[in-house]
């Protein structure tokens, strides 16, 4: 099994929710775990709205676009899923029920139980135009496996539980032939229940998460680059895409400017020595990084 991951740059419109499927049209016989980001700027967008409640101002307007932007996107990419639809109405009102709930006293976990729903439409949103172009998959809540402490905005991985929890969730969706699962990035829950996040860049992880916990074959980073660059080309001139590189180094490389990939991704999937692919999904016939 492969497990793929897509960012918010590669889902942010109809056409890049479209473009997802014709990556994965390009692997019809694998079985895959792919994990989606949030839409574009919606984690961003979702911030301001916590923000926005913790200071008592309105937050009906940001929401009603949040939902006019995602339920477009839907009505384009899957037109007549009337289950997608109701799926993510449903959000929204748990949305609306967490907004309207009296703060916790912590904004980092009211924070949480807000931002991590981002992942949870735009997962919607392409498990539904998969399925209307042809390419069946199982939904999952990544909630129900990635088990974490309650250290909000940066929780950590309880893995004995979190690999207890794949075996009950996710093995038996790997039956179907190919198997296709679609879940999110960036999320947990805490032993009692309460949605927590792993902090940023966490959509990564989730998916060196999920190949550690399934002893996957694989890790594929689907990015609008072609690769993993020997320095942050927008900063430094005259960088080399680097098409093959060691673990240990592509940590060093992070801590002098390379950000392409986080060092807590690496660490996981080097404990089981499972390859990562950074690729474009602009061009996906490029060779990328190894």
């Amino acid at each position: 099994m492969k497990v793929f991951k897509f960012g918010g740059a590669s889902v942010k419109d109809a056409a890049g929710v479209r473009n997802v499927a014709k990556v994965l049209s390009r692997y019809p016989d694998d079985d895959l775990l792919i994990v989606v980001s949030a839409m574009g700027k919606t984690t961003n967008a979702l911030e301001e709205v916590v923000w926005a409640n913790a200071d008592g101002r309105d937050t009906q307007e940001p929401v009603h676009q949040l939902r006019a932007r995602h339920a477009q996107v839907l009505a384009e990419v899957a037109p007549g899923d009337t289950g997608a639809v109701d799926a993510l109405e449903a959000s929204f009102r748990e949305l609306q029920r967490s907004l309207a709930q009296r703060s916790s006293g912590d904004v980092d976990q009211d924070y949480d139980q807000v931002v991590a729903l981002g992942e949870v439409w735009s997962t919607l949103i392409v498990a539904a135009h998969l399925r209307h172009a042809g390419l069946g998959c199982a939904w999952a809540d990544a909630r129900t496996v990635v088990r974490t402490d309650d250290l909000y905005r940066s929780a950590r991985v309880d893995w004995s539980e979190s690999a207890r929890a794949a075996a009950a969730v996710l093995r038996p969706l790997l039956g179907a032939k190919p198997a296709r699962i679609v879940t999110q990035g960036f999320i947990g829950r805490t032993a009692n229940g309460e949605t927590t996040t792993l902090g940023r860049e966490g959509s990564d992880f989730s998916a060196a998460i999920f190949a550690y916990l399934l002893d996957a074959e694989s890790v594929t980073i689907w990015k609008d680059v072609p690769g993993m660059f020997n320095a942050d080309p927008k900063r430094f001139p005259d960088t080399k895409l680097l098409s093959h590189i060691s673990y240990r180094e592509a940590i060093e490389l992070s801590y002098f400017g390379a950000s392409v990939i986080h060092p807590r991704t690496l660490q996981p999937l080097q404990q089981k020595r499972i390859p990562l692919y950074v690729r474009s999904f602009i061009d996906p016939d490029a060779p990328g990084s190894t």
